[in-house]
């Protein structure tokens, strides 16, 4: 879809630049009385077309000029959709439909549940709150008054008729749409006044409503301007992974594309719709996804996909703008860190571990889950290990002094904020046989074996992190702790116990820094040896505490 963009116009008085474009000549008269959603950034600007309107404008509440280049491209996108589907042949509403779309008012019985725009119809039919309302309006309804000079069925008509996309109706059609607005309030106002009179009896008009099949004209694309939902993940990776974004996040967004695609049963990105995506949501949601999964997976990747397609010119409206979920916040009935008892189990399970298996994936489960008690490190950054990475570094002119230390590199794999990082080894690890491990190792990867075919590792890391899970699982039986990441939790609580600074801790787990002011200087290896010292052994034998100060004899026990 191609569209002309118009120069953003300053205003006196704001540095705050303003989208002004003039109305098309052709489809003017029938922009008439039409309440635009306008997308302003993250913010949707309603705004009603006026017989005195000329032209669009609206803030666009930025000054910079790459926000306000952005911002001005998606308005005139919008917009343009707006125009070309008033182009369109009108649509024609047989009564069915008429009676289908009225069911939008009833349900709720007021105006103002539908649109906060539509506030003011409202009171042309209560004009005050309180007792008597639906009596009031029911009598205004049948007399046909409006004290505030607007036809409130013609606005509510309209509005109906926007919200779900149908923009260019036939004017004798959205009358008929008018008279069933009316009716169907009448029969709303009618149950609310016997409810609100204590009868909650079922109202049978309710099921008067049959559903609603409207097929509308399709927008014919040029072949040039097609954009398929697929390609759009593709096209937006392609610059995305040369900016550094993470794989796991390409693979998040073209998983929910897929789901989407499958959804809709077709993959034309133009036909897409803000009505699709929260059919989508709803639908994702009814099949028993978490409401966190559905907001912070399906609809940010959507939205983030169809925001970059806004910003390059391959889409002119970004239909997942301002769609949300809503969540219900997680009752915490106990501490994200294993127990000292949980610690215990899951350490002892996996020094005494004896199963069949290859000989990396038994080394992870020997290994991992100790590296990451003694490091806070995620799974997945333990998992991509090599040899290389481990190696022994001196510290001082002092002879011997030296320590063992392990470099976190996003070279590896990846690591989430694509920053790397050492962590001086515990000397618990070192008497338990990692570092004679690491030496007697072959050079690579050291608990997982990369694809033979082209080397890639990201399947078998994931499969690798999958295993360490079940494995921690066969003693943690508590599903309210996360069997991996806990150990980020549990290194902090006991490094706190321990009396080191949050900002060593912080370094040691690649965790930001809390404050401006944090970020400057740098932890250094010294002073991680010093942490290092302070935080205690965990053990595993059957006495009751777990951890304890003294130095490690031999091995875990």
């Amino acid at each position: 879809m191609h569209f002309r963009l118009v120069r953003p116009v300053k205003r006196k008085g704001t540095t705050n630049q303003q989208f002004n474009q003039r109305i098309p000549a052709d489809v003017r008269d029938h922009a008439v009385g039409i309440t635009l959603q306008i997308p302003v950034g993250s913010e949707i600007v309603r705004k009603t077309v006026t017989p005195k309107d000329h032209a669009i404008r609206v803030s666009l509440r930025a000054s910079t000029p790459n926000e306000v280049k952005t911002r001005q491209a998606q308005v005139a996108g919008y917009l343009e959709t707006v125009w070309q589907g008033l182009r369109e042949v009108p649509i024609v509403l047989s009564h069915r439909q008429a009676v289908a779309l009225s069911r939008d008012v009833y349900a709720w019985g007021s105006l103002a549940e539908i649109d906060a725009e539509l506030a003011d119809a409202e009171s042309a039919f209560t004009g005050e709150i309180g007792g008597g309302v639906y009596k009031t309006a029911m009598a205004r309804l049948e007399a046909g008054t409006d004290p505030a000079g607007r036809d409130p069925g013609m606005l509510t008509a309209r509005q109906i008729l926007t919200r779900r996309g149908l923009l260019n109706v036939a004017p004798h059609s959205v009358e008929l749409l008018a008279r069933e607005v009316l009716r169907s309030l009448k029969d709303g106002f009618a149950q609310g006044d016997r409810e609100t009179a204590g009868d909650y009896t079922p109202d049978p008009k309710a099921s008067r409503f049959p559903p609603l099949e409207i097929t509308k004209p399709p927008i014919t694309a040029k072949p040039d301007a097609e954009v398929s939902l697929t390609g759009l993940v593709a096209d937006w990776w392609k610059e995305a992974k040369g900016a550094g974004r993470a794989v796991s996040t390409y693979e998040s967004y073209k998983g929910t594309m897929a789901r989407f695609v499958a959804f809709l049963k077709h993959d034309d990105a133009l036909a897409v719709t803000p009505d699709d995506v929260v059919r989508f949501k709803d639908h994702r949601l009814a099949e028993g996804v978490s409401p966190k999964t559905v907001g912070d997976s399906d609809v940010a990747g959507l939205r983030a996909v169809f925001k970059w397609a806004v910003g390059n010119k391959k889409l002119p409206i970004n239909p997942a703008l301002g769609i949300q979920v809503v969540r219900k916040k997680a009752v915490k009935t106990r501490g994200k860190e294993f127990t000292e008892e949980e610690a215990k189990a899951v350490l002892a399970h996996s020094l005494n571990h004896k199963g069949r298996e290859t000989p990396k994936l038994k080394a992870a489960k020997r290994w991992v889950p100790w590296v990451c008690a003694y490091s806070g490190a995620r799974v997945g950054e333990i998992v991509q290990l090599r040899k290389e990475d481990i190696r022994q570094v001196a510290i001082g002119s002092a002879s011997g002094d030296s320590l063992w230390v392990m470099t976190i590199t996003p070279e590896a794999n990846t690591v989430k904020d694509k920053e790397v990082r050492e962590v001086v080894l515990h000397d618990h690890l070192i008497a338990q046989g990692f570092v004679a491990f690491i030496t007697s190792a072959p050079p690579g990867y050291l608990f997982l074996t990369p694809r033979k075919k082209d080397g890639a590792v990201r399947g078998v890391w994931q499969s690798g992190k999958n295993r360490l899970q079940e494995f921690v699982r066969e003693v943690m039986k508590d599903e309210r702790v996360q069997p991996n990441h806990a150990w980020r939790h549990t290194f902090k609580t006991i490094g706190r116990e321990a009396g080191i600074a949050d900002s060593v801790l912080d370094a040691i787990c690649g965790h930001a820094a809390k404050t401006v002011g944090g970020a400057y200087g740098s932890v250094t290896l010294k002073a991680q040896r010093d942490a290092m010292e302070r935080f205690p052994k965990f053990n595993t034998g059957p006495v009751a505490g777990s951890r304890e100060g003294s130095k490690s004899s031999e091995g875990a026990k």
